[in-house]
């Protein structure tokens, strides 16, 4: 009898820690996107824009920041599929998998705008919602307000509407005094002073780090500083008019703000409401840095979906 007992025990540990291995196999293939995502291209005029995919549904365009690649929307990447849309993270122009044209000129705001349009254009949609951070955050606010045909809704995670950036530079001292660091992205040989290893201290997670790297191994630094050359306010440049409009976004808009963020601090959300003609949330996440959507993923992608649950036709 007792070596009936112990095959039984036996039988139940061997059972157990099966279904402990396979539970924990099926959270790392749920947890981690890398292997999981569809990769594919579009063609921007002949710039050719690399975006990883996963899901089906309703399409959601996301558009990370410097320094990124589309990975960082890893988190948001798998509550999106599992909730019921189509996540399709870009890399920007100059970034890891997407062509790497030269010139300041290239990345300027309106090709980047296309960029974004011809990625919705490739999943075969009008329309989709667009989601930012940082740059991309940049991007998302510009493609919203000159290309309302292919825009369903707007997320922005730590980008103040454009306006409001520029009103601080010119008239906030704290704030012209945290973009020292952008004033001098503009410097001709900037990117000659910047280290692949240097770009990827923000990463916490180890293992992501790596990622960062061999991405940013196949990045043009020089590029990434062009977005700055290209299209951030100049240290010395006035405010904006106060005649000058921008656009009126005519879509929703969710915006995060980690209030930790020492690049983009919270004044500059003041007034966001002038730019926007329908319903504007924004939800200011304490305790969380600039990299919002990394730093409280649960919290950005659960608000995310609920946000975009309630605005489904």
């Amino acid at each position: 009898m007792r070596s009936d007992i112990r095959r039984r025990v036996a039988g139940w540990l061997a059972g157990w820690l099966l279904l402990q291995m396979g539970g924990a196999m099926a959270q790392d293939a749920s947890g981690d996107v890398w292997d999981q995502v569809e990769h594919k291209y579009a063609d921007a005029d002949g710039v050719k824009i690399h975006y990883a995919a996963l899901g089906q549904g309703p399409l959601v365009v996301m558009i990370h920041g410097f320094p990124d690649f589309w990975y960082s929307w890893r988190k948001q990447m798998r509550a999106l599929a599992d909730a019921g849309y189509r996540a399709a993270a870009v890399d920007l122009r100059g970034y890891n998998l997407s062509d790497k044209p030269k010139g300041v000129d290239n990345y300027k705001m309106p090709l980047l705008v296309g960029d974004i349009a011809a990625v919705v254009k490739a999943e075969k949609v009008e329309r989709a919602v667009i989601v930012g951070h940082d740059w991309g955050g940049s991007v998302a606010w510009n493609v919203a307000m000159r290309r309302p045909d292919v825009t369903e809704l707007l997320i922005i995670c730590n980008l103040p509407h454009p306006a409001g950036i520029a009103r601080e530079i010119a008239t906030n001292p704290q704030q012209k005094k945290n973009s020292e660091y952008a004033f001098n992205f503009q410097k001709p040989d900037a990117h000659q002073t910047i280290s692949l290893e240097r770009l990827t201290q923000w990463v916490t997670d180890p293992a992501a780090r790596q990622r960062y790297l061999d991405a940013f191994k196949q990045s043009d630094v020089e590029a990434m500083l062009n977005y700055y050359k290209a299209n951030y306010p100049q240290p010395d440049a006035p405010p904006p008019p106060a005649d000058f409009t921008f656009p009126k976004v005519k879509v929703p808009v969710l915006m995060f703000h980690g209030l930790e963020d020492q690049a983009l601090l919270p004044g500059a959300l003041n007034g966001t409401w002038q730019w926007v003609e329908k319903d504007l949330t924004i939800m200011t996440i304490p305790g969380a840095s600039h990299f919002v959507q990394q730093d409280a993923p649960d919290m950005v992608s659960h608000t995310m979906i609920d946000w975009l649950s309630r605005r489904k036709k």
